[in-house]
């Protein structure tokens, strides 16, 4: 398997998932790919897994020290964080150069609550880097992912590269993806809850905070929990009709915390976007993404469910 991707259209943006059956293929699929990349003097990095960035940097040996390599299990372990904090990272600091990154979010033991946000995140790539020239290739374990993963993969990758070669997608469709997802989030079965306005945010940061450190959670991460439940709470009075409902509860080694509001999300990149410096006001959202470690989301006509994780 080797991975010349076609980057002679007229978009410069490129973004194929790698379908993979065992170590052989991801290192016949990814190494080229990186090595092309490191002879033409462009910039590469790499955000995968722990196992398969052991794999790579043993592979690459030397030439690993010119790629930045991440560990995609903590870089993004909230799928929300992806595009701001690891691929616009590191794309934007190498402005007006062809750039290419690999990037894996979706991994076998990613769990069912992670997954909606997983997929959507490979949706929002292409929004995100419409007209740049970045390639983005997405590798896909085919032996221990679902095929109901891997016909998302199809419809969130214009191009797909296997075993055989590669191919364009019949079934891309990133838009199905994003509005197919964007689904309403499950009931808790019991949790605090308070409505919050301007008058009474701090009454939700002291509930937040006593919620959190009787769950256990460490008092670094109890203020990141307060600050969460402040740039949400602030959301949904700035944007969502001046209150907002918060609901705490822990369940499955989770504590959660969630507002929802009177207000409708349209931007479908909210919360994905790099703040520009000095950007003080309307990054609520990107705080959240990158302080929680899962971020899930519904939006309708009528209201919006923001649902942050923190692991206990």
């Amino acid at each position: 398997m080797s991975t010349s991707v076609d980057t002679a259209g007229a978009e410069p943006f490129v973004h194929p998932a790698l379908f993979y059956r065992d170590a052989g293929e991801y290192l016949a699929g990814t190494v080229p790919f990186i090595r092309s990349g490191l002879a033409a003097g462009e910039p590469v990095a790499v955000a995968v897994p722990g196992p398969n960035l052991a794999l790579l940097r043993a592979e690459l040996g030397a030439d690993a020290e010119q790629v930045r390599l991440m560990d995609m299990t903590a870089a993004g372990r909230n799928p929300g964080r992806i595009i701001p904090g690891v691929l616009l990272a590191f794309a934007d600091t190498h402005p007006g150069a062809p750039v290419r990154i690999i990037g894996e979010p979706i991994w076998p033991a990613r769990t069912d609550e992670e997954y909606p946000a997983c997929v959507q995140h490979e949706a929002l790539i292409n929004h995100a880097f419409t007209g740049r020239d970045v390639t983005i290739l997405c590798p896909y374990d085919t032996r221990n992912l679902a095929p109901d993963v891997l016909a998302d993969a199809e419809a969130t990758h214009p191009l797909l590269i296997d075993g055989d070669g590669e191919r364009a997608s019949t079934g891309y469709d990133p838009e199905r993806i994003i509005a197919g997802y964007n689904r309403p989030l499950p009931e808790p079965a019991d949790a605090a809850e308070l409505t919050v306005d301007a008058a009474n945010l701090a009454e939700a940061r002291f509930l937040a905070r006593t919620h959190a450190l009787r769950a256990g959670l460490t008092d670094d991460r109890t203020a990141d929990v307060e600050l969460v439940v402040t740039e949400l709470a602030t959301n949904s009075i700035d944007h969502g009709g001046g209150t907002g409902r918060l609901r705490i509860w822990t369940a499955e080694g989770q504590f959660v915390c969630e507002v929802h509001d009177q207000g409708t999300m349209t931007d479908p990149l909210a919360g994905r976007r790099p703040a520009a410096p000095g950007q003080y006001r309307q990054r609520g959202l990107l705080l959240v993404n990158h302080i929680a470690d899962l971020v899930r989301l519904h939006t309708g006509t009528r209201s919006t469910t923001v649902r942050a994780h923190f692991h206990l």
